[in-house]
């Protein structure tokens, strides 16, 4: 095992939901000493076999800062062979959360330096979760930061998963009715808010304009559910 178990084992004792095997799991996770041997083993193996690094199937926390945990289980796979999956975790130990502003029925969208692809996107604001505080109270701060508000009323439009082959991570999405726009959170890269027809986004998202996943999400639930005003 690696030097990093004992980390992973207070991760599995923290949070069991996240490493439950549910009836049927189809990809299992293991604790036995002596499975978590064999998956480590047949992981290197294979590893070898292709000429990449051994250790790249050592199990635990492989990485870990105040924003993302990233960790390699120890796993049997469907047909019962043995080996590693790595799957990274929110480091905040709390939800994000979404919100989809809307100003007297025009949907806001901020312009958004993201450094991660290096470009700006048009974006709903959105923000890291906190463990412990509300997913309403999150969203009613993410608001003040990014674009100076109050929520007047904000409406769930229920969870999302951005990505169910890597991440745990669970995001709130908002609808959330503001009143006015105030001053803009360039501190975080974001340099404009810009207001548009709901159908308008719809077509943005269609043609390939708006292609961040958490704007996306949130406006097509709240266009299904009827949420948002139409010409």
């Amino acid at each position: 095992m690696t030097s990093d178990w004992s980390d992973y084992a207070d991760l599995r004792r923290l949070l069991p939901e996240r490493f439950v095997n549910p009836s049927g799991a189809a990809v299992e996770i293991l604790d036995e000493p002596e499975q978590v041997t064999a998956a480590e083993q047949a992981k290197a193996d294979a590893l070898r076999a292709r000429g990449l690094p051994t250790e790249w199937s050592r199990t635990g926390v492989v990485f870990r800062d105040e924003y993302v945990v990233l960790v390699r289980d120890p796993v049997r796979f469907p047909g019962g062979g043995l080996g590693t999956y790595i799957r990274s975790m929110p480091g905040t130990g709390g939800d994000g959360v979404v919100l989809l502003p809307v100003l007297d029925g025009a949907v806001v969208l901020v312009e958004h330096f993201r450094h991660a692809t290096r470009d700006w996107h048009l974006e709903a604001p959105r923000g890291f979760g906190e463990a412990g505080v509300p997913a309403a109270e999150q969203a009613a701060r993410e608001l003040r930061e990014e674009i100076g508000v109050e929520p007047v009323r904000l409406v769930d439009l229920g969870v999302l998963h951005p990505d169910t082959g890597t991440a745990t991570d669970r995001v709130q999405l908002y609808l959330a009715e503001i009143a006015g726009l105030g001053d803009l959170g360039t501190g975080e890269g974001i340099r404009s808010a810009r207001r548009y027809p709901a159908e308008e986004v719809g077509r943005l998202i269609r043609d390939g304009v708006v292609t961040d996943s958490f704007t996306i999400a949130a406006w097509t639930r709240a266009w299904l559910r009827g949420l948002l005003a139409t010409r």
